[in-house]
């Protein structure tokens, strides 16, 4: 990715371009486990720096809490309502109430992620002949940790909700009310559409990973080319990658809301249907 200082002076010729896998920057040995060592990448900074930049603003915004606020606070509430309000239609009081610290959490992190990528200096700063900094979702390896990350703690919480007995009963189970007869005759079927279920659950952490990835990736790749041509050139495609970063926060999001509540429900909805029955 090139800064908005160096694009404005060109880029040099021969320039092979944004690279696939992120460059290494320091190897940590790790304890007790020799010949072992623990990479951190430009990425891995990029991550982390954006996890520092969401932790001040938070704590400035929280440092003295007014009933009425004002300034920093108040702009930090709005957010967190509008996202809360957002999550709550999706999933329903009990689960929005219970999950939301995740939700909001790994939003602001991918949305402040992608928009740090952005910034003037990312991706010229070098080290030890590396760029220092990479926009953080332009590496796969960041993408895949987060979507596996939300197929663990979404297993812990659907188990947690449900127990192991209702989410097999749910998955491969009759479903739509039948009985008697026709509930037997089915069950092959459910069984088999059960395991069609399991391997989607299964591709769900892949295809969050994958389709954040490929977005931020290609959107800083374009933006690397277009900065070697001019910088005219760049800033409608700048332009449209702030918006890219919102959009692919927002929908990463709201998968992870919806694979939850599609599962698991909401108990509002399950005394509804139990009334009914």
């Amino acid at each position: 990715m090139l800064s908005l200082c160096s694009v404005a002076s060109g880029a040099e010729a021969g320039h092979e371009g944004l690279s696939a896998g992120a460059p290494v920057l320091w190897e940590i040995p790790i304890p007790f486990w020799e010949g072992h060592s623990l990479p951190i990448s430009n990425s891995l900074v990029m991550l982390a720096a954006a996890v520092l930049v969401i932790t001040l603003i938070l704590r400035l915004a929280t440092r003295k809490m007014e009933r009425i606020p004002h300034g920093l606070q108040n702009a930090v509430e709005w957010v967190f309502e509008l996202l809360y309000n957002f999550v709550e239609s999706l999933a329903g009081p009990k689960l929005a109430r219970k999950y939301f610290w995740y939700f909001a959490t790994v939003f602001l992190l991918i949305l402040v992620s992608n928009y740090m990528g952005l910034l003037p200096g990312v991706g010229e700063i070098t080290y030890g002949g590396q760029p220092l900094l990479r926009g953080a979702n332009a590496d796969l390896n960041v993408t895949i940790f987060l979507g596996f990350f939300y197929a663990v703690l979404w297993f812990i919480w659907v188990m947690r909700e449900q127990g192991l007995t209702h989410f097999i009963s749910h998955t491969f189970g009759p479903k739509g009310g039948l009985t008697g007869f026709l509930k037997y005759a089915l069950l092959p079927i459910f069984f088999f559409v059960g395991l069609i279920e399991i391997l989607s659950i299964c591709i769900r952490p892949v295809a969050l990973a994958a389709r954040l990835f490929g977005n931020i990736f290609a959107g800083e790749a374009i933006l690397e080319q277009m900065g070697g041509i001019s910088f005219a050139a760049m800033l409608p495609f700048m332009a449209l990658e702030l918006i890219v970063g919102f959009v692919q926060a927002l929908v990463f999001l709201m998968l992870t809301v919806i694979f939850l509540k599609t599962q698991v429900g909401d108990d509002e909805e399950e005394a509804a249907e139990h009334s009914g029955a």
